[in-house]
């Protein structure tokens, strides 16, 4: 068992016997009080008769005070209080934005890999299949060798280049084969740039969409009429009374 130091000891028993003598002194000090409306405000008195008497009359009053008091505030609403009786209130709320450094806005972008490389590489898949498989069912025959002392009639250039032969046909050389051409590469370059629409969506995309279906129809229809329009001599000819002047 620890042993209790002996000064905590002396310290603890006079703070026992201050207390004891604080208790014993109320009841000393009343027993004069309560004579002294006897003594008749004798010179023995320690606190006079008037302030005695008025002290009396405040302790009489304190009752109906506090009556009227709780019957004031009994109808009145409770003050509104917060967590835990605190009447604290805020003087302003300041906003999140005014002290938040905003680095960057959010945008619609995103990374080029894997997103973009992902899809464009099942799509080289998918051409590389479809090739392989047209290559095995569909026979592509070579033609017989070149004879370089005659020239075939019509003599016809590859189908992709068939649209700009037919504009030869039709204009000067300078205009079918670099003013059209260079006019309408600049004007599809320039699309982006004019239709800034973000949206895929056909309906939203119009100018963007029929600018580019213009090119690819008189595209077409040129290398159409080339195909199958042209015959000997690069006339113009009908497929079904002349026949077809063209091959793969």
């Amino acid at each position: 068992m620890t042993e209790i130091p002996e000064h905590l000891r002396k310290r603890a028993a006079a703070a026992k016997q201050k207390a004891e003598s604080k208790d014993d002194a109320p009841a000393e000090a009343a027993a004069p009080a309560a004579g002294a409306p006897a003594a008749g405000g004798g010179g023995d008195d320690k606190i006079p008769a008037h302030l005695l008497d008025r002290g009396v009359a405040a302790a009489d009053q304190a009752p109906v005070a506090a009556a009227a008091t709780a019957v004031a505030t009994a109808g009145a609403p409770p003050e509104p209080t917060g967590p835990g009786g605190h009447t604290q209130r805020l003087l302003t709320v300041v906003k999140s934005g005014s002290i938040q450094d905003v680095k960057s806005t959010p945008t619609d972008k995103v990374h080029v890999w894997p997103h973009l490389l992902v899809i464009e590489f099942v799509a080289a898949l998918f051409i590389t299949g479809f090739t392989l498989i047209f290559s095995i069912f569909v026979n592509a025959p070579l033609l017989q060798l070149a004879n370089v002392n005659e020239t075939p009639n019509p003599s016809k250039a590859p189908w992709y280049f068939l649209g700009l032969q037919e504009l030869l046909t039709m204009f000067h050389p300078m205009v079918a084969g670099v003013t059209i051409p260079g006019v309408g590469l600049v004007v599809l370059g320039a699309a982006p740039f004019v239709d800034k629409n973000p949206s895929n969506k056909p309906e939203d995309r119009k100018f963007a969409i029929s600018l580019m279906t213009l090119f690819m129809m008189f595209w077409a229809v040129l290398v159409m009429i080339g195909s199958f329009f042209r015959g000997p001599g690069f006339n113009f000819v009908f497929p079904w009374t002349d026949g077809l002047f063209f091959e793969l």
